[in-house]
């Protein structure tokens, strides 16, 4: 369930991990012989996961036609969606309507609404415990930047049509590659961060960034079961379902230095979890994760985040 009748507040969360100078102090106080301190970057990773929230946010609020309960979230910054005018995807006018896309099979509009109201959930928790150190939501583009994604993926300029809300028969689909885009990078970005969190005590950061990873996970492994179900299926695109997302795959794989896989292995069979050689999930760095979302290597902003991130990690 989404709901947590058990929150910890603020207070309890933040713990005694010393987000505003105490570890610096205390370190110049140690002996000599002691090791370094360990750099505190708590509030700058918090922020880096808040933008990511954000962006998750938005992409699914707007699929289920729950856009408007993001409005006035961190700020009034621009959330662009496909109009129809400046790009060649169909406008999209359901974001803010209550009734979203079109989903065919009601057990992913299900699915699509708790993905939602999880992720929403997340932007609120993140702020309530950054307070007033919690960036504004940044400009994002979940519209265009689809169709930049899969052109770049697929090499195909009829690809940049793409886009996850599309009202065609496809459109299940379409949305749940829209969701793979932005899935697999949550849990990879969460673990990266993991070794650099200095609060590690129980309800301390990084408890509750554990948590939120698992949840990210458990959406991941959703729409990797649904999409490999569906793998052989038509995308409109001259491939299947399996090949497109080998290519969006590939892509992140391209710019975030490995450590990505498709719904299929080399044999073609099952591969519900990409992990390494030995089954561990992969992390990756802020920096790998901003050249995915960027759309490009060393990329200050772009893509998603067409005036980059806000916070601390943003280049």
């Amino acid at each position: 369930m989404s709901a947590n009748n058990t929150k910890p507040s603020r207070r309890q969360f933040l713990g005694t991990a010393g987000l505003v100078g105490a570890g610096a102090v205390l370190a110049s106080c140690a002996p000599a012989t002691a090791a370094p301190a360990k750099a505190n970057l708590d509030l700058a990773i918090l922020n880096f996961a808040l933008n990511l929230e954000y962006l998750e946010a938005a992409f699914y609020l707007a699929a289920v036609g729950r856009l408007g309960e993001l409005d006035g979230i961190g700020g009034s910054n621009a959330i662009t969606l496909p109009d129809g005018k400046n790009s060649t995807q169909k406008a999209f006018t359901g974001a803010r309507d209550g009734k979203g896309m079109k989903l065919n099979n009601p057990a992913i509009q299900g699915y699509a609404q708790e993905i939602a109201t999880d992720e929403l959930n997340h932007v609120k928790f993140l702020r309530q415990v950054l307070g007033s150190s919690a960036v504004d939501r940044p400009v994002l583009d979940i519209g265009p930047a689809f169709g930049a994604a899969a052109k770049a993926a697929t090499g195909v300029a009829a690809a940049a049509a793409f886009s996850p809300y599309d009202d065609g028969g496809a459109n299940d689909l379409y949305f749940l590659h829209g969701a793979f885009i932005f899935e697999d990078v949550g849990v990879t970005a969460y673990k990266g961060a993991a070794i650099l969190i200095t609060d590690d005590k129980p309800m301390g950061v990084l408890e509750q960034a554990a948590g939120i990873l698992a949840v990210e996970a458990y959406h991941a492994g959703q729409i990797r079961t649904i999409l490999y179900a569906n793998k052989d299926a038509d995308t409109g695109y001259g491939v299947d379902v399996k090949t497109l997302i080998g290519a969006i795959s590939k892509l992140r794989s391209d710019l975030g230095n490995g450590k990505d896989q498709g719904i299929v292995d080399a044999a073609g069979k099952a591969n519900i979890n990409p992990t390494d050689a030995n089954s561990v999930a992969f992390s990756r760095s802020t920096r790998e994760v901003l050249n995915i979302v960027y759309g490009a290597v060393n990329a200050p902003s772009g893509l998603f985040f067409p005036n980059g991130l806000n916070g601390t990690i943003t280049k």
